[in-house]
């Protein structure tokens, strides 16, 4: 049962956003401070898992009146998950890096994009072009790539667009590249000679005249990185996303979201940004709940629950056939004026091409960040299973919505577990009767050995994705529990026979390929995080199933209940790739070809000395490869 302190802070009227509107020259860091000072956060706090009791009638009775959700009070189990994420409050009002407030919330999801990064880039320069007076970008890694010179060229057109109206628009970028200035102000503000030149190559401020733009780099050492990837535009759509600012292979996730979540995920803006703003963010007393900032030019795109039925997905891709649109690139932009335009021209893009089958043409989009081409080797794609990138979504009414986040701790202790993320994640699994999946580029926690095997043994059935070799130089060193091929072994190798027939482990293999691709050759990656249990509980955001993501890095996710939202991310899941087809593990928890051959590249299972041996070869190499550690 949330105790009475945290009743009180979630029913609690001035939260983090309300007392910045009041006073716009207070850092919201101070604002916290001032809020909830009288909280310490005990860091290295842990519950065993028998030290966590289960929800009872009366407790969900209390949890419910912890969240705002409009028309459709949420499940049981949506709650019993909730419940357990608001026992971190206590601890710490800031462990979901949200305002208890506003933790719990509703809205909806227009649009999910499962595809390359740089397809969800270009949704996101898309918004940033149609954004009226304020854009809030939070990433982690920052490089120069296509998809930051779709975000530069974006907000090129963005200030062109403001001046034609006659308004300035305010733009705050935040992400983390780790210094040795860190250690004095893990927020340190980036000058415009930083910020536009070789190593991030963001636009100079004379090429954005009309845009104040401001930016952080953010980071709490040693290892509280800023993993959080977000963005909210005109405090009336958000998006969270799985993605960096990078070239990759990645297979990546976002959501778009609409309604008062917003509100939710722009004090988390606001809280990440810590740091007293140089100019105020126009939406300060215009909250999504009212709707957000108004509108002062063109014609106005529905929001929210005013979009109406969405589109399915073959009417989708009978539209983008016979459109036959140019792809929005770097240098040769192509901005649509609304959400269904740019479902229509992405879709045109992965549409075959004359003399061009289906298989090729998914083959054609998914090289286009890889140095070297890669064949395609999947079977033929057939009529209505083709590659299809943005997945509208529409339901009666707003779903049920709760920020499950975790702020960044710097610690070189695996110690910080006792925060919302980590807590919604097990009480997932503790609390599903039939069913469990997860994407995720590495699983590997120490916790979810144990609470995998006993979701088993009650009769769950568990299918898991990660992507082979992903990170395994970081993952094999001291402290990070092991590779994904390590894990899955070990955790088989505890499995009676008739709990391994219910555990389903896959390896991603990309849609154009039948077989899973190591993540050393930079082809054929997957980055995407998903966690949906029972067919209607789903857990999406940056946080991976990692030791990193567990007990170090800011995260974010959001917590939705709702089985048409989860049919459809499945749905996309498997449309989008062929790792159910040709990527599913062995007894031992290893791939093996039909000849009984692991992949290339793997590592296999090396003892703990040659493990760090390699894990330390490998990420010395690696650093090499991108210019040094820094």
């Amino acid at each position: 049962m949330p105790t009475q302190e945290v009743y009180k802070l979630c029913q609690e009227q001035l939260n983090v956003s309300l007392a910045y509107a009041q006073n716009p020259k207070e850092a919201p860091t101070e604002i916290i401070r001032r809020l909830y000072g009288h909280c310490k956060p005990d860091s290295e706090l842990d519950v065993s898992e028998g030290g966590r009791q289960p929800a009872t009638k009366e407790s969900l009775q209390r949890t419910v009146q912890c969240g705002k959700w409009g028309p459709e009070l949420p499940s049981e189990f949506f709650l019993r998950v909730y419940e357990d994420a608001l026992q971190c409050l206590s601890e710490d009002p800031m462990s979901s890096m949200v305002s208890p407030s506003l933790m719990g919330s509703h809205g909806s999801i227009p649009l999910t994009v499962i595809a390359p990064l740089a397809d969800i880039i270009r949704h996101m320069s898309n918004l940033i072009v149609r954004a009226e007076k304020e854009v809030f970008l939070i990433t982690c890694s920052w490089s120069p790539s296509l998809a930051s010179r779709l975000i530069s060229d974006a907000l090129r057109e963005l200030s062109v667009r403001a001046g034609k109206r006659g308004v300035r628009v305010v733009v705050k970028l935040m992400y983390d590249k780790a210094g040795a200035a860190q250690f004095m102000n893990s927020r340190q503000p980036v000058m415009p000679d930083v910020y536009s030149g070789k190593s991030i190559q963001l636009p100079k401020p004379e090429e954005i005249p009309n845009l104040d733009f401001e930016a952080i780099n953010f980071h709490k050492p040693l290892l509280g990185t800023l993993h959080a990837k977000f963005m909210v535009v005109d405090r009336k759509i958000a998006v969270i996303e799985s993605n960096n600012m990078e070239d990759n292979d990645n297979m990546e996730m976002m959501t778009h979201v609409e309604g008062p979540i917003v509100d939710s995920i722009y004090d988390t803006a606001l809280i990440t940004w810590g740091n007293a703003f140089n100019t105020s963010l126009p939406s300060v007393d215009k909250p999504a709940t009212d709707g957000g900032l108004g509108i002062t030019s063109g014609p106005k795109e529905p929001l929210n629950m005013d979009r109406g039925p969405a589109r399915e997905q073959q009417q989708i891709v009978s539209e983008g056939e016979a459109a036959h649109l140019s792809e929005h690139m770097p240098g040769a932009p192509h901005y649509d004026p609304d959400l269904a335009s740019e479902i229509t021209r992405m879709q045109s893009v992965y549409s075959s091409r004359p003399n061009e089958t289906l298989l090729q043409a998914a083959n054609r989009q998914l090289n286009l960040p890889c140095h070297k081409q890669f064949p395609p080797a999947g079977p033929e794609i057939c009529p209505g299973q083709e590659f299809t990138p943005y997945i509208p979504i529409s339901t009666p009414y707003p779903v049920p919505i709760a920020l499950v986040s975790r702020p960044p701790f710097g610690s070189l202790k695996n110690s910080n577990v006792f925060v919302p993320q980590n807590e919604a994640w097990l009480s997932c699994i503790r609390n599903a009767r039939t069913s469990l999946f997860i994407q995720t580029p590495n699983l590997n926690a120490p916790p979810l050995h144990n609470a995998i095997i006993t979701a088993l043994r009650r009769g769950v059935e568990i299918t898991y994705y990660v992507c082979l070799g992903y990170n395994d130089a970081g993952e094999i060193m001291p402290g990070q529990n092991g590779t994904n091929e390590m894990f899955a072994s070990n955790l088989c190798a505890a499995l009676s026979e008739q709990e391994r027939a219910r555990l389903h482990i896959g390896y991603y293999v990309a849609k154009d390929q039948n077989r899973p691709i190591h993540h050393n050759f930079k082809a054929r990656s997957c980055h995407i995080k998903l966690l949906i249990a029972d067919g209607h509980i789903g857990i999406q955001g940056s946080g991976n199933q990692d030791t990193q993501s567990w007990y170090h890095s800011q995260e974010i996710n959001i917590l939705i209940d709702s089985a048409e939202v989860c049919r459809k991310w499945r749905e996309g899941i498997e449309r989008n790739q062929n790792t159910a087809r040709f990527g599913m593990a062995g007894e031992d928890g290893v791939w093996r070809d039909g000849e009984g051959r692991e992949a290339e590249g793997s590592m296999g299972r090396p003892g703990k000395v040659m493990g760090w041996f390699k894990g330390a070869v490998g990420m010395v190499k690696k650093a090499s490869e991108k210019g040094g550690f820094g």
